[in-house]
């Protein structure tokens, strides 16, 4: 399924006490705060080098539904082109065996010690440096630092740690970047399942000035999560996503969706050129269920971004900036 517009229409809300209910509960657990906080004060700088390669790219592109040639021609990514925003998800990942990886499958680089042994990906900015682009075909190094970790929900017994990763994305041959990204995910302790409503976004537009409709499939979350190399459970096991996580299906990637909303925009206004991003993922989106991306402009250089699924649930927010 995949619907496009481009027209300004009322958008519906499902009262929510109709919605589905799914939580996680952290539960009581061990905490060495000694072990913690020493992790905490200890400097973390990691460098990865890759290249653009336009091979990898057009795996990308054949994933998501907005440039795989079902709705428009598809265009096969070349050398020297300029990376679409958001794309550089398709490279710079951690080459973790199996036997390093955490418990729910994500790799350990940066993680906080036990028991915050499950990872989600809570939000993001990005900065272009318009006037020096990413090229495909580029060798491009990647360069990581943790900005801030910050706790929260201890004292309550709901303990979460959200880490803040700085990426500064560097052509080789330049001197400064050509993208800043920054990348905040939530550690939590092992779950306990428990269930409550999803959480209600409020103050959002009541229409758009345009729309993006699509379905994540499994293969979509089994290609995209190929090409990060990401072996996270909760987009591949079902088993894994209702009886450890507490869902009722396996769950849309974070920064799947943080693609679509750049891709929502770059369809309705191909010539955008995008300065910087900002989103907040808001609630967890389901598989095989259907998501619409709305875009409202607060300006002519400013546009809102929302992603609700089927059932009226605002899975992610977000704000454009352009040129």
């Amino acid at each position: 399924m995949l619907k496009f517009g481009s027209s300004a229409r009322a958008l519906s809300r499902v009262p929510f006490s109709h919605r589905r209910r799914f939580a996680v509960d952290s539960g009581p657990q061990t905490i060495n705060q000694k072990e913690l906080d020493a992790w905490i004060a200890e400097p973390k700088q990691f460098t990865l080098s890759d290249t653009l390669h336009a091979e990898r790219l057009s795996d990308l592109f054949i994933t998501i539904p907005s440039r795989d040639g079902t709705r428009s021609p598809y265009h096969e990514p070349r050398k020297g082109q300029k990376l679409p925003p958001g794309f550089e998800i398709a490279f710079f990942h951690f080459r973790t065996p199996e036997s390093q990886l955490r418990t729910d499958g994500t790799d350990g680089e940066f993680c906080p010690p036990n028991p915050f042994s499950r990872r989600m990906w809570a939000s993001g900015k990005m900065s272009w440096d318009t006037t020096n682009p990413l090229l495909i075909g580029e060798k491009t190094t990647a360069t990581w630092t943790v900005d801030s970790v910050q706790k929260k929900g201890f004292d309550a017994g709901k303990p979460m740690l959200f880490v803040n990763k700085k990426i500064d994305f560097t052509m080789v041959g330049k001197s400064t970047p050509s993208l800043v990204e920054e990348r905040m995910h939530v550690y939590l302790p092992d779950a306990q399942v428990q269930s409550r409503v999803p959480r209600e976004v409020k103050n959002l537009p009541s229409s758009s000035d345009f729309s993006f409709t699509y379905v994540p499939s499994l293969t979509t979350l089994f290609r995209f999560s190929a090409i990060m190399w990401n072996a996270h459970h909760i987009h591949l096991d079902k088993d894994y996503a209702i009886q450890h996580e507490g869902y009722p299906e396996r769950l849309v990637h974070g920064p799947l969706t943080s693609l679509m909303l750049l891709e929502a925009v770059m369809h309705h206004a191909p010539a955008s050129v995008i300065r910087t991003f900002e989103y907040r993922a808001r609630n967890p989106l389901i598989v095989g269920r259907a998501n619409t991306i709305h875009g409202k402009y607060n300006s002519d250089k400013s546009i809102q971004l929302w992603c609700v699924d089927e059932d009226g649930v605002v899975g992610m927010t977000g704000t454009v900036e352009i040129v």
